[in-house]
Order: structure tokens, then sequence, then C-alpha cells
């Protein structure tokens, strides 16, 4: 596992994305399998709940933290989901590309449930990541929608730097905004304190999910999500 290590310069930041070993992201995702892949499907297409791995304190989870909140959905719904997750981790890529559509349609659009998204990077690569979607001037979730259907494009890409200033410029980055929001020391320092703080509630392996407070680790299918979800509402 790589980390970027406090007196790292701001200037190094953006070669170090490039010089990193592909090999060496992988290792960014949970290590178990996921939770999708963990849990049998009944023969009808539901499945049953995932086992929860623990809970913590609802009101401390969602004491403010050093960034503000990246949420979506109505704040009054009867169930709040915060995930953990990291730019790099393939489940998490999964999840987002695979699960997260129907949960938005079937539960944050309905306003049965509030997703708060909070930043768990394991590598420069994934700091990055989350950090350009915070200078994306409120394009937070579609820059993280974008970053991880892409994910293969620059995660694993010899030359991250380039990658990740191509996929930008989509969202209206310029080389200057771009090289700025990679270099802004408080900003990086930031999403490391969210990810601190995630440890705190036993997170240490990506995607990890809080839903009402009890924890589930792994990527989940909307099967599974809908077991947990529906009789919380």
């Amino acid at each position: 596992m790589i980390r970027m290590t406090g007196s790292t310069s701001r200037r190094r930041f953006l070669t170090t994305m490039a010089a990193i070993p592909a090999l060496s992201l992988l290792a960014a995702c949970d290590n178990g399998p996921s939770a999708a892949n963990a849990q049998g499907s009944t023969a009808s297409g539901s499945a049953n709940a995932p086992q929860s791995s623990g809970s913590v304190n609802m009101e401390r989870l969602l004491e403010a933290g050093p960034l503000p909140e990246m949420a979506m959905g109505d704040e009054d719904a009867p169930v709040t989901i915060v995930e953990y997750a990291s730019m790099t981790c393939s489940h998490c890529a999964n999840f987002h590309t695979g699960t997260f559509p129907a949960l938005k349609e079937q539960y944050i659009d309905t306003g049965k449930v509030q997703y708060i998204l909070r930043e768990f990077p394991f590598d420069p690569r994934a700091e990055a990541g989350f950090m350009l979607a915070r200078c994306a001037e409120g394009k937070y979730f579609p820059m993280v929608d974008v970053l991880f259907q892409q994910q293969s494009n620059w995660a694993t890409a010899q030359d991250a730097r380039t990658a990740l200033f191509n996929i930008s410029k989509l969202a209206g980055f310029s080389q200057e905004s771009f090289e700025a929001c990679l270099t802004n020391q408080e900003l990086l320092d930031d999403v490391r304190a969210v990810r601190a703080r995630g440890a705190e509630f036993g997170v240490d392996s990506t995607p990890t999910f809080f839903i009402n407070g009890r924890k589930y680790a792994g990527a989940m299918s909307i099967e599974e999500m809908s077991a947990i979800i529906d009789p919380l509402l």
C-alpha cells in the first residue's frame, strides 16, 4: 500500500501520480470478496441481507467533518447511508456503475434514503481523483461518476497526470485550475483527515457502508441493499 508522506511537496504531487507502478494501486480495495459475490441470491432474484459487521453511533457518524458533506437525497429520509470509498478501488467502481444508479432511482430520488459519500483514498491517485471532484465547482457527484466509469483509463495508466487532466477538461478544468487543485495542500490535508476520521469508525477497506449506523463492508447488489433498507422504511 502506497501513501504520500506529509513532507511530499505540492509540486512533487503531480509527478508522483505518474510515477507509481500500476500494480501498487490494485491493493486499494477490499481484500475479501465483495458482499454481492459473497451472498447468494434466491431463485426469485431477491437476496438475503448481508450480515452487518458492527455498528456506530449515528450522531457521532454524522458530526461535521473537515470538509463539507457531499450528500444526495432528503436529509429527513428514514434511512441514511454513508459510504467510504476510494477512487482507485475496483469494487467501488463496480458498485457505482452497477448498483448505485438503481439505488438512486429507487431510494434516493424517492426520499427514502439520504446518501453521503466520504473520501477514503488509499493512494495518491485516489487522493487526486477526490481532490478534482471537490474542485469541480458544484459537480462533485458527476465528476465522481465519470472517474469511476473511466477508472481503467487513469487509475492504472502509466501517465496518470495526463489521463486525469484529459478527463478533467470535460468538467471545465483548464491546465491552470487542474494544477492549482492538485497542489492545494489544505485540500489534500482535509481529504486525508476525512480518511483518518473514517478509520476511527473502523473503516479499513472499501467500499464500506454505514446504513443507519450498521456497518457493511464490500460492494453490494441492489437486491442486497434493498434487503437491508426495506425493513427500515
